[in-house]
């Protein structure tokens, strides 16, 4: 038993008198040594009160990753309509009709975010509630971390700025993993495979394995080349004494050919169409020829035609010219005649 007076200063500390544990008080003012009594009735109410803490911190980030994982699980169930009447609550411009495995892929990324921001979000209230069950003032300490955050957002504008790109980025699906995109104004031009987005950083693959990694604040223009459709455009030229109407229906002959041939059948999405005479060359005449593909599938159509194209050429004994030269040779003693013939050289210019 201990003495009265170590009774009264653990029924007089603020853990007894006011939101501490009648009971461990009670049991300290019995049994506990004088030395421990007080402290221990003060500080044994506080450590469960931690504990008590993190534990709904637990609970609640657990609750609320689950709900963000059913939010996401319905979107993809419900497909494309609930996705388009979310993107109608914001003040997001519509990017046009999206693909349901685009749209997987876009709230599968969106619904990572979100379960990283909620947890961090949770972590940080509950941080602050047991900085202050251990008796430090959170007034003047949420004050302090206000003012460092204003000082950080001033001298991290561009980390900001790039948080901010990468959230539109993913809201807007401009690009996702897998796209092949051309990253061309305010940043180094840059090409490729994208790898990854995250809300700071892109991270793509160039056609020779480079990998860069881009800012997502330095980014100022995206050229999407994988996005719904693509279109194989091929600029033939042929001689100029070629007649450009059998020229245009060999193309169209050799590009319905890979039209109607499987495996490219998959990929072309529309019959080809010969658009006529671009342009004039120097020692050329251009014909346009166009066709809509799948995403990404359009370098390896346009390399088949043009090896069919030529392949073709060859069979009608159609040109296909190189660059050409008139020179014009006159005597060093300046006799000769005035208007001395022109004559062609047709080796190919060095």
């Amino acid at each position: 038993m201990i003495p009265s007076f170590a009774a009264a200063v653990v029924a007089q500390t603020p853990a007894c008198s006011h939101s501490g544990s009648p009971a461990l008080c009670d049991f300290f003012a019995r049994f506990a040594p004088e030395s421990i009594a007080a402290p221990a009735g003060t500080i044994i109410p506080a450590v469960l009160r931690i504990i008590l803490i993190c534990v709904i911190a637990y609970i609640v980030n657990r609750l609320v990753r689950r709900m963000i994982r059913s939010f996401i699980h319905d979107l993809k169930e419900q497909g494309l309509a609930k996705l388009g009447a979310l993107r109608g609550r914001g003040p997001l411009a519509s990017t046009g009709p999206i693909d349901l495995a685009r749209a997987t892929m876009r709230t599968e990324t969106v619904g990572g975010v979100l379960r990283s921001v909620s947890t961090v979000v949770i972590f940080s209230i509950a941080f602050i509630l047991v900085v202050g069950q251990l008796g430090v003032q959170i007034g003047p300490l949420i004050a302090g971390a206000g003012i460092v955050g204003v000082a950080l957002g001033f001298g991290a504008q561009s980390l900001v700025k790039d948080f901010l790109s990468g959230m539109f980025i993913l809201l807007e699906d401009q690009y996702g993993v897998g796209d092949v995109v051309d990253l061309g104004e305010g940043t180094t031009p840059v090409s490729g495979v994208v790898e990854s987005v995250t809300l700071r950083v892109t991270r793509l693959r160039d056609v020779m394995g480079t990998v860069w990694y881009v800012p997502n604040g330095e980014i100022r223009a995206v050229g999407n080349k994988s996005h719904q459709w693509a279109r194989s455009l091929i600029d033939i030229g042929v001689a100029y004494e070629t007649d450009v109407d059998h020229a245009s229906a060999v193309i169209k002959r050799v590009a319905d050919g890979l039209w109607q041939e499987a495996p490219w059948s998959e990929r072309i999405l529309e019959e080809p169409e010969v658009w006529g005479v671009e342009d004039f060359g120097p020692s050329e005449v251009v014909i346009r020829l166009v066709v809509k593909t799948d995403p990404g599938r359009q370098f390896a159509v346009n390399r088949e035609l043009r090896a069919r194209i030529k392949k073709a050429f060859d069979e009608e004994g159609i040109e296909i010219p190189f660059p050409q030269r008139t020179v014009r040779m006159r005597a060093e003693n300046g006799e000769g005649p005035p208007n001395p013939s022109p004559q062609r050289s047709t080796s190919p210019q060095q």
